[in-house]
């Protein structure tokens, strides 16, 4: 299975922090913000969802009511893993904030992978809380615990595709 599609430039050295440090300006609090949007937008999914699984839980006299038990969790990971592993590599709160993920390389990340993501993310997040945020301080690249894990960097969408993509 090829992650890659045309538009893809794989270089290695495209997301050194001291060749381009413009791609990590401002990438850690924007994530802030941006993980706030997409938290919003997954509780009205979520809600939306509930009320669909409410009526199949009244047709099937009941039985339909077992998938509030996962209902939250399959659609955080179909909502990360589609937008995030989509075309765009960013899920909606990210692309308003101006933010994109990529594989270390420059590849664009697959749907299994940014499930992964979030689920890295979720299980750091209830070990160490907010303190997931320190690893960023040091990283060069802004970089969480998860996406070193993964090899993933997020960065700023608009100064990669004007001044990084072009150049290939």
């Amino acid at each position: 299975m090829s992650v890659e599609t045309s538009s893809d430039h794989v270089r290695k050295d495209v997301f050194e922090a001291a060749r381009h440090p413009e791609l990590f300006s401002g990438v850690r609090s924007r994530r802030i913000f941006a993980f706030f949007i997409d938290v919003i937008v997954i509780a009205l999914l979520t809600l939306a969802a509930g009320v669909l699984v409410f009526v199949l839980g009244v047709f099937t006299l009941g039985l339909g009511f077992l998938l509030y038990a996962i209902l939250p969790t399959a659609v955080a990971l179909l909502y990360v893993a589609f937008t995030l592993g989509g075309p765009q590599s960013a899920t909606p709160g990210m692309r308003a904030m101006g933010l994109e993920m990529r594989l270390w390389y420059g590849a664009r990340p697959y749907p299994l992978l940014a499930a992964v993501h979030a689920i890295l993310f979720w299980f750091s997040i209830s070990l160490l809380t907010p303190f997931v945020l320190l690893v960023s301080l040091f990283s060069d690249r802004k970089r969480l615990l998860h996406d070193m894990v993964l090899g993933v960097v997020v960065i700023n969408s608009a100064y990669y595709r004007e001044h990084v993509a072009q150049r290939g």
